[in-house]
């Protein structure tokens, strides 16, 4: 089960510990099985026709893959929320016109399962497997 963004009184963090920012978008698991993608919310809804750019990374990763992250839409330098909140409502037609006007990215910042292989135990090392999925890392 993905760990949910807890507040904390104070930033340090304990040896040991790491951090990840707090993105302003929607909670997302992004899985490839069988060459079939699929992208939910963390309440399990169905996103996939909403995000036609996102879907097509599918090649990008190895079948048998899951990624917990964050869908976000970027306008003007900064994360624009409201662009995102427009595109939940968008199927067909309308969402590939959005796509191409406001397109959605999807931060991973967890590796859930790799090439069929539950990464959920493993130590922080898991880290470094998702960086090494990532098109940009290198």
């Amino acid at each position: 089960m993905p760990m949910l963004a807890t507040p904390v009184p104070d930033p340090a963090l304990l040896p040991g510990w790491a951090s990840e920012p707090r993105w302003d978008g929607f909670r997302a698991l992004f899985s490839v099985d069988a060459g079939r993608v699929v992208l939910r919310s963390r309440r399990g809804t169905d996103m996939a026709s909403a995000f036609p750019e996102v879907v097509s990374g599918r090649g990008q990763l190895p079948d048998a893959t899951a990624l917990d992250g964050e869908l976000v839409v970027w306008e003007a330098g900064r994360l624009a929320f409201e662009r995102l909140q427009d595109r939940l409502q968008r199927r067909g037609a309308g969402a590939a016109r959005r796509a191409q006007e406001w397109p959605a990215h999807f931060v991973a910042f967890d590796l859930l399962r790799l090439a069929g292989q539950d990464a959920m135990a493993w130590p922080y090392r898991r880290r470094e497997e998702l960086e090494s999925c990532s098109p940009s890392a290198g």
